[in-house]
């Protein structure tokens, strides 16, 4: 793939993603208007994080990070890629139909493992009810990507990045419908998610087909192929998915205060907008690009793409985390506040998205730095890498909740993220220049961190002068749509002027990619 093309798949994922996240934030902010952040809000938090932790470690996170690698080599090398795919899609099934029979049993403890602050409360039973309807979603959502993950790796980025926007169109309409016929928004919502996944593996399947790659149904079997995948997969397992893990001992520490399960929820979503955009972006183009290079030995190819998905992603980023940190007030209220949630919701999120922007840039650089051990199907020292960061999470988040309270959690995460960051730098050194940033990468991360800088002092000022119209009803909406506007305009001027980069080599991606 040449850069102009990696450019230009991350484009086609990050603008997908962003309308996913946007329709995301009408979700949550729908929710929270009819729910507030109580009981019913909480449980559907718990409900809903745990088919998504899972997803993350049996699809996203251990499955594709060990199977596209391999698939990519095999179409690379002219090998049967599809009927790996019909394996692996196979064992991935019955793998997941198994856990999803066994979780329905367990479910009471599953729930009091993530969040054992509830129990002997009313939202314990609710997230055991929630639980039970929401979890098959795990099976679809799974198959659906691993299927999105074929059709990455065959540079179609479209369908599979388009696959969340279902999941949010359709919560929204039924949370809508729910409110007009007075039904119950909370069940509503939960036995709409996994019809949401089926929807997903739809639409990714058919557009599967339509590249011509047919995964057929067929027993699973112990091949090679599959033993290999597996002892990949395993510990990609939880080198994949250690947000995720990271956010749910959070989760567990947070239940023992009220209300912050909701509170980190909210502000999790917030920045998981940058994050999803940028970040899950460029794991999902660069993880295939990277893994046919290293397969035709092209060393100095894989060099710029790592070095220009680099480039891009962090000056997306950077603004976005200075953005969270110095305005995290008049963003919170303006999207979140308004029905159920109180002015004490919007601080106690606000604090949490400002926390939360200061590693933001850290979870954008593991997605980058991750898929230089992945491609190598090296799965064992990131492995090894999360452990560490979850230690490093855990004893934070637990050691300071006696004193900082709930905001200890979001202060873990963002520690561990760093962490995390460093163990993986550290361990990417001997994959030699391969790892290491080209000089034009190194030449304007200063001008680009610069540039941040010079937009965070724009936003606070404007921020400042607009205070009295972010908090008006009928001007709130154009005060942030200016303060965001006003954010772009000192970013994209003052990076241009010192050359942090350059905004025709953005609109040549547009124009050239496919």
């Amino acid at each position: 793939m040449k850069p102009i093309r990696l450019i230009s798949g991350f484009l086609t994922v990050g603008v997908w993603t962003l309308a996913s996240r946007i329709l995301g934030f009408v979700r949550d902010a729908i929710i929270l208007a009819y729910l507030g952040t109580g009981p019913a809000y909480e449980a559907y938090v718990v409900a809903f994080r745990l088919p998504n932790m899972f997803r993350r470690f049996f699809a996203e996170g251990a499955f594709n990070m060990a199977f596209i690698p391999i698939f990519s080599k095999k179409l690379e090398g002219g090998e049967d890629a599809e009927g790996f795919a019909a394996q692996a899609f196979a064992g991935l099934a019955s793998i997941l139909i198994l856990i999803t029979l066994a979780a329905q049993a367990v479910m009471p403890w599953m729930i009091y493992g993530l969040a054992s602050g509830f129990a002997g409360q009313e939202q314990f039973d609710l997230s055991v009810e929630f639980a039970r309807i929401a979890f098959p979603y795990i099976l679809f959502i799974s198959l659906a990507a691993l299927l999105s993950g074929v059709l990455n790796a065959l540079g179609r980025f479209a369908a599979a990045a388009a696959a969340p926007v279902l999941l949010n169109v359709l919560l929204v309409g039924v949370m809508i419908v729910a409110a007009l016929t007075g039904g119950d928004i909370a069940r509503a919502l939960i036995w709409t998610i996994p019809l949401a996944g089926m929807a997903q593996l739809a639409l990714v399947w058919i557009a599967a087909r339509k590249a011509g790659f047919h995964v057929h149904f067929q027993r699973p079997r112990m091949t090679p192929d599959m033993r290999r995948l597996i002892r990949v997969a395993v510990p990609a397992a939880l080198a994949g998915g250690v947000v995720q893990v990271n956010l749910l001992v959070g989760q567990q520490v947070a239940s023992y205060f009220e209300r912050a399960v909701g509170w980190l929820y909210a502000a999790d979503r917030l920045y998981q907008l940058p994050l999803g955009v940028v970040g899950i972006a460029i794991g999902v183009v660069l993880l295939p690009d990277l893994s046919r290079r290293l397969k035709a030995r092209d060393d100095e190819g894989a060099r710029n793409a790592l070095s220009r998905a680099a480039e891009v992603s962090l000056a997306l980023t950077i603004p976005a985390a200075v953005a969270l940190v110095v305005i995290p007030g008049p963003l919170v209220s303006v999207l979140f506040q308004r029905g159920a949630t109180t002015s004490a919701d919007v601080q106690a999120i606000a604090l949490a998205v400002a926390i939360y922007g200061l590693g933001l840039p850290a979870f954008v650089i593991q997605k980058i730095l991750q898929p230089l051990f992945f491609a190598r199907e090296d799965t064992r020292r990131p492995f090894n890498y999360a452990v560490a960061s979850m230690v490093v999470n855990a004893g934070i988040a637990i050691g300071l909740a006696p004193v900082a309270g709930w905001i200890s959690c979001a202060i873990a995460t963002t520690f561990a993220a760093w962490a995390m960051v460093g163990l993986l730098s550290r361990g990417a050194r001997p994959f030699g220049d391969v790892a290491r940033f080209d000089a034009r990468f190194h030449r304007r991360i200063w001008r680009i961190v610069a540039a941040s800088g010079i937009m965070g002092v724009c936003l606070w000022g404007a921020a400042w002068l607009m205070e009295g119209a972010l908090h008006a009803s009928g001007l709130r909406y154009a005060a942030l749509l200016a303060l965001v506007l006003i954010g772009m305009v000192s970013y994209f001027g003052a990076g241009q002027i010192i050359g942090a980069f350059r905004l025709a080599e953005f609109k040549r991606s547009f124009k050239r990619g496919g």
